[in-house]
């Protein structure tokens, strides 16, 4: 089995993917297609609009040919932190011990990757394609937005490994 699992963004308000859940499907297909032991892991809750971020990628994956029994949706994580400890609830409940896959936007993957691997899964990335239509401005705030939330999720985690959890 390789899990591939996709990090949440934002539905539109119409319930369509925005641009970068979309993306992210997309490359999660693009990396899972060269694997016949692809098994996709969509996450994200319900967010301001339509249904939840991982019922939306989920439609997306079927759409494009994946079977449902190789799509396994988490509902729960409204962010990235507990979108990882899901994922690990998850994967451990699975009896999966090796390699996961992230897939996500490029300012995102590192963050992604750092809770993956505290979290106790061996984490690596799915390559990321181009970044759209996105303006030199809104690439930095969204940079500059993950340099705060890096070290403080980095901290949750390791909360959460000397609590034993």
């Amino acid at each position: 089995m390789t899990p591939i699992i996709i990090f949440g963004a934002a539905v539109r308000p119409d319930g369509s993917p925005s641009p970068a859940l979309r993306r992210r499907v997309e490359a999660a297909l693009r990396f899972g297609a060269r694997r016949p032991d692809a098994f996709y892991i969509p996450t994200g809750a319900q967010g301001r609009f339509g249904e939840a971020e991982c019922a939306v990628m989920a439609t997306q994956l079927r759409q494009a040919g994946v079977p449902a029994a190789a799509i396994l949706e988490e509902p729960t994580g409204t962010d990235t932190f507990s979108s990882v400890l899901a994922c690990r609830v998850l994967l451990r409940g699975l009896g999966h011990a090796g390699p996961v896959f992230a897939a996500t936007s490029r300012y995102h993957l590192p963050r992604c990757l750092l809770l993956l691997r505290l979290g106790g899964l061996p984490a690596r990335p799915v390559p990321i394609g181009a970044s759209g239509n996105v303006g030199l401005l809104q690439r930095w705030y969204w940079r500059l937005r993950e340099m705060p939330a890096m070290p403080y999720d980095a901290a949750l985690m390791l909360w959460e490994r000397a609590r034993g959890r």
